[in-house]
């Protein structure tokens, strides 16, 4: 359990680089560093593919149509809505809202009606809920307090946004439930091998992407400069960043921790990819974040801290529904 919540730590920390991403880049359409990112992880896939060749070989037809549809899922769409977000709402906003994901996965996986490891008891589990939900409404006040200040803010602007976000919250609620199945159905695969696997996948979906943009852009009479944009070493930079340590290194501690952890369980620790980019953006931002943020924070961390310690009851064949 313990090493679980380790794996979902160091994935979080990881992941929350993805947030700055955009405010790093301005200038970029959200598609470019969507399939720019995910270019340079197919790319990185490549030499760990050709060391883990035997455990992909493995593989099945099937098992790589589930990776094609995570990778374009979980890993395309859902950069695409969330670098779309930060770019019209900033990145508060966008953070808070995917901040809502534990509470969502959590409620999607203990709904279901047949559950291999069990299911949480609701009265016990609402409580953590309950906790991570305040977190993110008090953390939420203080950015939209914020919003509201602001002579200059676009509101329609502003809601896209926050629409792009909410699109990127259904992609992450059914992607780790969906590759938490594929692993503790395939408790034999090593999570690197699945790691890597949806890293190939992804790499023909970023070259196709990547060739439909710059082939739109140059039928619009676009004035970006492809492919690589104004700054293209820092772009380059940046895209192998995050796809080394945000897409790689994140994925395969995320799946190291779904194979020790229930859905439900896991599905919470989320939150630490929410706390990771909050403190990235206020340390680009330069100052502190407000006492009420801090205490959002605090209660955050007191509902995963809580939900990790709950054991999922088993459920009587019997007992389910035909």
């Amino acid at each position: 359990m313990w090493r679980g919540i380790l794996y979902a730590l160091a994935a979080g920390l990881m992941w929350g680089l993805v947030f700055v991403g955009p405010l790093l880049l301005p200038g970029y359409p959200a598609a470019l560093q969507s399939v720019g990112r995910y270019l340079a992880f197919g790319l990185l896939a490549l030499p760990l593919s050709w060391l883990d060749r035997r455990r992909l070989r493995q593989l099945t037809r099937s098992d790589w149509r589930e990776a094609f549809k995570l990778a374009a899922i979980g890993n395309l769409l859902y950069y695409l809505c969330l670098a779309s977000a930060i770019q019209r709402a900033g990145a508060p906003l966008p953070t808070m809202i995917i901040g809502t994901l534990p509470v969502v996965i959590a409620v999607a996986a203990n709904g279901r009606r047949v559950q291999r490891d069990g299911r949480l008891p609701w009265l016990r589990l609402i409580p953590s809920l309950a906790l991570i939900a305040l977190g993110v409404a008090c953390v939420n006040h203080v950015e939209l307090a914020a919003l509201r200040r602001d002579a200059h803010a676009d509101p329609t602007r502003y809601l896209h946004g926050a629409l792009f976000a909410l699109a990127a919250v259904a992609c992450w609620t059914w992607y780790p439930l969906r590759n938490a199945d594929w692993l503790r159905a395939h408790a034999e695969r090593n999570p690197l091998t699945w790691a890597t696997a949806q890293g190939l996948a992804t790499l023909p979906l970023a070259l196709i992407g990547y060739a439909v943009l710059w082939l739109g852009m140059l039928a619009t009479g676009h004035a970006f400069a492809m492919p690589f944009g104004p700054r293209p070493a820092f772009f380059v930079g940046l895209m192998f960043a995050i796809g080394l340590f945000a897409s790689w290194l994140g994925t395969l501690c995320w799946n190291q921790a779904s194979q020790r952890m229930p859905p439900a369980q896991v599905g919470q620790l989320i939150v630490f990819e929410t706390l990771a980019a909050l403190g990235y953006t206020y340390i680009l931002r330069g100052n502190m974040p407000a006492p009420l943020t801090l205490f959002g924070i605090l209660l955050l961390i007191a509902g995963v801290s809580r939900a990790a310690r709950l054991k999922p009851q088993a459920i009587a064949e019997a007992h389910l529904d035909p």
